[in-house]
C-alpha cells in the first residue's frame, strides 16, 4: 500500500514536471511558438467570425421568410360572400397559420396613406371617381416551404370561378418564392465557402503546429537523448511537447476571443440597422462562453492532435 501511495506522488509530480516543461518550451521557442499562434489566432478568429456571420445569415433569412406570404387580390367586383368562402376553405387547411382579410376602403386608404405626399396619384384617384381597388387576402403558411401547396390549391379550387368569371385578379406567391429561394441559395452559398476556407486553415494551422513541434524535438534532441539513457519514461519526454501544442490552441482561443470583441462591436449598429434585428455584438456578447468553448475546444484539439502526430512521427524512443 505505501509503495503504491509511493508511485501516485511519483505521478503527481511527473506530471507537474511535464507541464512545467511544456510551458517552458512554449516561452523557449520564441519566434517558432509566435508563427504557429499567429496561424491558428487567424483560424479560430476566423471560425468565430463564421459562427457569428452564421447568425447574421440566419436572422436575415427568418426576417424575409417571416414577411413573406401569398396576397391574393380580388377583382373589384367580386362579392365579399365569395372572399369569405375562399377565406374558410384556406383557413382549413393544415398548412396555413393565419389569414388576414383587407377589404376594398381599407385598401384605398391604406393606399392614400401610403402616397399622401404624392398629389399626382391623389389627384388621378379623385378624377377617376370611384374605388379601382379591390379586396385581398393576405395568407401566412406555417413553414416557407409549404407556400406551394398552398398556391397549387388556388389554382384548383373551384370557388374562386363564379359564374364563369374568375374573381381572383392576382396571386403573387412565384415573386416572393424567388425572393426566399435566392436567399436560400446565398445563405447555402456563403456556408459552404466558410467551410472551405475555415477547412484551409484547419489544414494550415496542423501543419505549421506540426513543423514546430518538429522543429522544438530537434532543438532538444541532445536533452531527450540523456533522458532516455537515465530512464524516463516515453509520456515524460513525449508529453512536454504535446502540452506545448495545447499551450498553442488555448492562448490562440484567447487572443481570437480579445480580437471579436472589438470587431463585433464596431458591426453591431451595422447589422442592426441592415439586416433588420440582430446586433453582432449583443449576439457576441449573449452567446460568449459557448463561442469561446468551441474556440477553445477547437484550438486545444488542433494543437494537441498535431503535437502528437509530430511526436509518434518524429521522436522515436
Amino acid at each position: 500500500m505505501a509503495k503504491n501511495k509511493k508511485k501516485k506522488v511519483i505521478s503527481a509530480v511527473n506530471f507537474k514536471r511535464v507541464l512545467k516543461i511544456g510551458f517552458v518550451n512554449f516561452w523557449r521557442s520564441g519566434f517558432v511558438s509566435f508563427a504557429s499562434v499567429l496561424v491558428m489566432v487567424v483560424t479560430l478568429f476566423l471560425i468565430g467570425s463564421l459562427l457569428v456571420g452564421g447568425a447574421i445569415l440566419d436572422s436575415a433569412l427568418s426576417l424575409v421568410k417571416d414577411r413573406v406570404d401569398i396576397n391574393i387580390y380580388f377583382r373589384t367586383d367580386a362579392q365579399e360572400q365569395d372572399i369569405m368562402n375562399l377565406k374558410t376553405s384556406l383557413i382549413a387547411l393544415p398548412e396555413v397559420k393565419s389569414i388576414t382579410y383587407t377589404t376594398k376602403d381599407q385598401a384605398l386608404s391604406d393606399f392614400k396613406e401610403k402616397h399622401k405626399d404624392n398629389s399626382l396619384i391623389l389627384s388621378s384617384l379623385d378624377e377617376i371617381g370611384g374605388n379601382p381597388l379591390g379586396s385581398s387576402l393576405s395568407v401566412k403558411a406555417r413553414e416557407p416551404s409549404q407556400y406551394e401547396s398552398i398556391a397549387k390549391f388556388l389554382e384548383n379550387d373551384q370557388s374562386l370561378t363564379i359564374n364563369g368569371i374568375n374573381i381572383v385578379d392576382k396571386v403573387n406567391f412565384y415573386q416572393n418564392k424567388l425572393v426566399i429561394d435566392r436567399l436560400a441559395k446565398i445563405v447555402t452559398s456563403a456556408e459552404k465557402l466558410g467551410f472551405a476556407v475555415s477547412l484551409l486553415f484547419v489544414i494550415i494551422v496542423v501543419l505549421v503546429t506540426f513543423n514546430t513541434i518538429r522543429l522544438a524535438i530537434y532543438i532538444a534532441r541532445e536533452e531527450i537523448a540523456v533522458m532516455s539513457l537515465v530512464g524516463a519514461s516515453n509520456w515524460y519526454i513525449r508529453g512536454p511537447f504535446i502540452i506545448t501544442g495545447i499551450v498553442y490552441g488555448f492562448v490562440s482561443s484567447l487572443i481570437a476571443m480579445a480580437l471579436l470583441y472589438p470587431t463585433t462591436s464596431w458591426l453591431g449598429s451595422v447589422t442592426e440597422n441592415f439586416f433588420g434585428g440582430i446586433n453582432v455584438s449583443r449576439f457576441y456578447l449573449q452567446n460568449f462562453f459557448q463561442i469561446f468553448l468551441i474556440l477553445l475546444a477547437t484550438g486545444v484539439g488542433l494543437g494537441a492532435v498535431s503535437s502528437f502526430l509530430a511526436v509518434r512521427r518524429y521522436l522515436k524512443l
